[in-house]
């Protein structure tokens, strides 16, 4: 019979220790202030042996939710399938975010939606306005109850068991030292006073029906905040509006944003009301049986089936029962209940009447620091297995007016080598990056970016008239693929094609360049082609995970 795990006080006999302990790397990891970690700093961190650290570090790794550099490890794009298997079945950010975003652009305010996590509050959405001094928080980043205007509606639903549960998380933590998204408090306050002046806050909200936010969690920032409802009346998230005090105090923004924030509220509890559509079943995940029998005893299959347990939840905004999970993952029900008995210990899932649903929780294992990952982190890895692969140099470009920006860049070691940095700006009409781009732009725009522009000869080889450019701009859309050879300079190739984020549009390109020396065109695309292709699909995969429920930065 199974016997209790020392490290998790109060576990159920049945705890799968892999899952819980594969689960605490990924939760320190997510939290640690610095993004690399080595195992050694890990094991300390944690309490584990570092040959378990190993063992699950191999086993992250092989799933895609952790990448090794060197001796470091970082967390990877995969590791965002466990954070969007909550936001799909909360359906939150998906049926509510589009809301937030038009009331962000409505006030010229920033945005946020937040969910209780125990005694804090979670952020699910986030729609912020570009300024000098601009809102930092991240989907997924935690705050303490009693520092944001949420928390003050949250808390007046809790029972006594919740109070006395934030009374000794304030007690042990008066500094909150725990939230790494917020400062710390610049000096001790006593946690009595602290707490009478929150409950005080949290009765005048109940008066009120909205929250301040009067520089709580940092000077100089103000927030009102509004519950939106489920059709029983409990509040399932909140609506904050967020200014600066340089715009706005706290009473004039609650002048200028309750009457919209009211109106979205009852469009969101509209919305929360009509029936709604199951969020689509998660991509199947490799099969740890092959995976184990690959990699033997280094890898953790209970880990594995716990986290794909984890991400089937992701299907089932209503709970799903032990035999439904048990199905969609294809193990055994003993199996599955054991994951979902340790999940549900850890504070990952709840189980009611209906069965088994995620939690908020879940958003910590790397939610906040993968959410906002740009694309030039996001594309660099895979370039520089790109470069590794085939030998020659590979970039990252995005369309900026009319020509390309390089945005990531990873250059080759032979002794010829282009001489381009991140940042760089080349005319698209002489660019293989430039044309696959341009192919992707809609038919108007494309239109009036052939009649804007006249291209000139930079080189002999140069496509210089408009309707040569056009041919070649749809040869590029229709081929899926640009080479160019020596347009841009003598002696210079370049291969490129297009990166599709998660909804199928172009957002970036990656290319190959080489001296055109090296071999004809014909052979170049035939040796290059399908590494490039397949980079810039692992690169759409990652950007697709990453921005699913937001759009990912170019730089």
């Amino acid at each position: 019979m199974p016997q209790p795990d020392p490290r998790f006080p109060d576990a159920p006999a049945e705890l799968v220790g892999p899952l819980a302990r594969g689960l605490a790397l990924l939760r320190t990891m997510g939290a640690a202030p610095e993004v690399r970690q080595r195992p050694g700093d890990l094991a300390r961190a944690t309490g584990l042996a570092r040959s378990t650290v190993d063992r699950i570090a191999t086993t992250l790794t092989r799933l895609g939710h952790l990448r090794a550099e060197g001796r470091d490890l970082l967390l990877a794009p995969g590791a965002m399938a466990l954070s969007n298997a909550y936001l799909a079945a909360s359906g939150l950010p998906g049926l509510l975010g589009p809301l937030a975003v038009d009331l962000a652009d409505r006030l010229d305010e920033s945005v946020s939606l937040a969910v209780p996590d125990g005694d804090g509050v979670r952020f699910v959405t986030q729609a912020t306005r570009r300024r000098t001094m601009a809102i930092a928080f991240r989907i997924g980043d935690l705050l303490p109850a009693e520092r944001c205007a949420p928390g003050a509606l949250f808390a007046d639903g809790w029972d006594a068991e919740q109070q006395a549960r934030w009374l000794l998380r304030l007690r042990r933590d008066p500094l909150h030292t725990g939230f790494p998204a917020v400062p710390p408090r610049p000096a001790p306050a006593r946690p009595d006073e602290v707490a009478a002046a929150f409950l005080d806050r949290v009765r005048a909200a109940r008066d009120r029906g909205f929250s301040l936010d009067d520089q709580l969690i940092e000077p100089g920032l103000v927030a009102v905040a509004l519950p939106v409802r489920d059709p029983s009346g409990a509040p399932v998230c909140a609506l904050s509006v967020v200014s600066h005090t340089s715009r706005h105090d706290a009473g004039s923004l609650a002048g200028h944003a309750l009457p919209p924030l009211r109106e979205t509220v009852a469009e969101m509890e509209r919305r929360l009301a009509a029936p709604r559509p199951a969020p689509p079943a998660p991509a199947a995940a490799p099969s740890a049986g092959a995976l184990k029998e690959e990699l033997g005893s280094g890898f953790l299959q209970s880990l594995a089936r716990g986290l794909d347990v984890l991400c089937a939840l992701g299907a089932a905004p209503d709970g799903a029962p032990l035999a439904e999970i048990a199905r969609s993952t294809g193990l055994p029900r003993a199996t599955a209940r054991r994951s979902l008995l340790t999940l549900r210990h850890l504070g990952y899932v709840a189980a009611d009447d209906e069965g088994f649903r995620l939690l908020p929780r879940v958003l910590e294992l790397g939610c906040a620091r993968l959410s906002g990952l740009p694309l030039p982190e996001i594309a660099r890895p895979h370039l520089v297995d790109l470069v590794r692969r085939v030998g020659e140099s590979a970039s990252a470009a995005v369309l900026d007016g009319d020509d390309i920006r390089y945005v990531a860049r990873v250059p080759t070691t032979r002794v010829m080598r282009l001489d381009l940095t991140v940042g760089t700006r080349l005319p698209a009409y002489a660019t293989a990056m430039g044309r696959v781009l341009l192919a992707a732009l809609p038919d108007a725009e494309r239109a009036a970016f052939l009649r804007r522009v006249a291209p000139r000869p930079l080189t002999p080889y140069t496509v210089a008239g408009r309707a040569a450019l056009a041919r070649a701009v749809a040869a590029a859309g229709r081929d899926g693929h640009a080479l160019v050879e020596q347009e841009l300079e003598e002696g210079l190739r370049s291969l490129a094609v297009p990166v599709r984020d998660g909804h199928g549009r172009v957002v970036a390109a990656v290319n190959v360049a080489l001296h055109a020396g090296r071999g004809t065109p014909e052979e170049s695309r035939a040796a290059l082609l399908p590494a490039l292709r397949e980079a810039a699909g692992r690169i759409g995969a990652d950007l697709a995970a990453v921005g699913r429920w937001t759009g990912t930065p170019a730089a």
